[in-house]
């Protein structure tokens, strides 16, 4: 506000500036034609020319400036008008000295007409008519000299002297014209940047939801895959063997059991997953305990050796490398009952400096890795994809090794991020 009511001033006194401009000359005529006719100087010429001479002026200065203010653009047709003002200035000059101060005009009429170099000649010119009318005309030209010289000298110091503080003050001008244009340019520039920026910001918020959609999107497919699927399959599996052993009652009541606990803990394990709830095994019990328990259960469900054994110091690790590797277990183990046609599966859970691994190897029947290196399960289901994914978003990387008749080896390397890591 304080830079915007400078400015205002500025631009009022130039207002100001340009109509005193305008009106001086018609004003040093004025007085000038008063006092020639109140005051007549010895020598000077008779009236009738003289107000004929001083009326020519003032058309000049009419047509010129009052007329066509538009002109005073135009440097070369100034240049013109500047030089007829002098040369009447002289004339009238010769005519009375009176007209002085019509001479006078030369001085105010130079910065906003003439180009800077100039300058200096119409002020040069303006200061020696301006002594000529001081001394009291012409004749002081021939008859003192001396005297003429000293105000000429006179007037081009003062004269001199005004000028520099008029050419400080229109370079000033020129600067702060120059800068309220980069400013006005800036504030612009800033203006659109904002509008860009909102509109980035738009369009980043947009892509944010988005990608946050299509991450819980997969995280609930994973999860879904994890324990729905899983728990279904082992149901299915259960009930199947149940019905192939309806005649043996305690073979049949022992695969219905296991199918119910199946279901309980993987109704238990879908809440959790929905409310983005670590698994209650990892809630309960230490990853390599939870590890241990696992296999226990697998073993029993499935009647196949699982051994889990833990290399290094265990210590806690962030939640999710935990759930991931604890996943991955389960998928590997999954798989193992569904596909390989193991009789045995061994677990090795290995906690070194920077990464912890998790090795799962069966002797199951195994498959071509060069012909499918990630095999997909039948009706399109996330299998080892699942299990990549997981490891990949944890910043680890998922290796599988199998051939056919030697089984199947999948190692799962995960950043040892510790516990408290955010």
């Amino acid at each position: 506000m304080t830079y915007s009511g400078g400015h205002d001033r500025v631009t009022s006194w130039r207002e100001r500036e340009a109509s005193l401009y305008r009106v001086f000359p018609y004003g040093g005529l004025a007085l000038g034609t008063v006092l020639a006719l109140v005051a007549p100087a010895p020598g000077a010429l008779a009236t009738a020319p003289t107000l004929a001479i001083a009326v020519a002026a003032g058309c000049w200065v009419a047509w010129f400036i009052t007329l066509h203010p538009g002109w005073q653009s135009q440097r070369g047709l100034m240049a013109v008008y500047y030089a007829g003002l002098l040369a009447f200035a002289a004339v009238l000059v010769a005519a009375n000295p009176w007209y002085g101060f019509f001479a006078w005009v030369g001085y105010t009429h130079a910065f906003p007409v003439l180009r800077t170099r100039w300058r200096i000649a119409g002020v040069v010119a303006t200061a020696t008519l301006v002594a000529t009318s001081q001394g009291g005309g012409l004749s002081v030209v021939t008859s003192h000299l001396p005297l003429w010289l000293v105000l000429v000298l006179f007037n081009l110091v003062v004269a001199g002297s005004l000028s520099w503080f008029a050419m400080v003050a229109e370079q000033e001008d020129a600067r702060r014209k120059r800068l309220m244009a980069e400013l006005g340019e800036a504030n612009r520039q800033l203006t659109e940047t904002v509008r860009e920026n909102a509109g980035l910001h738009a369009q980043l918020l947009t892509q944010a939801r988005e990608a946050g959609v299509l991450d819980e999107r997969q995280r609930m497919a994973r999860e879904i895959h994890d324990t729905l699927a899983q728990g279904l399959t082992g149901i299915i599996t259960q009930l199947e063997a149940a019905e192939q052993t309806r005649d043996r009652s305690a073979d049949w009541c022992r695969h219905v059991d296991n199918a119910l606990a199946l279901a309980r803990e993987s109704l238990t394990e879908a809440r959790r997953s929905v409310r983005a709830v670590r698994p209650e095994t990892l809630e309960t019990a230490r990853l390599p305990d939870a590890l241990v328990e696992l296999g226990g259960r697998w073993s029993a469900l499935n009647g196949v050796r699982a051994d889990v054994a833990t290399t290094g110091t265990p210590r806690p690790l962030h939640p999710e490398v935990e759930v991931t590797l604890l996943r991955a277990a389960q998928e590997a183990l999954a798989n193992v009952a569904r596909h390989a046609g193991a009789s045995r599966v061994g677990l090795t859970l290995s906690y070194m400096a920077d990464v912890v691994t998790l090795d799962v190897r069966d002797d199951g029947t195994g498959f071509d890795i060069t012909d499918q290196p990630v095999p997909r399960e039948p009706g399109g289901g996330y299998g080892l994809t699942a299990m990549r994914q997981r490891v990949t978003r944890v910043g680890g990387e998922l290796a599988v090794e199998s051939e056919l008749g030697s089984g199947t080896a999948i190692s799962a390397s995960v950043p040892a991020l510790p516990g408290g890591a955010g």
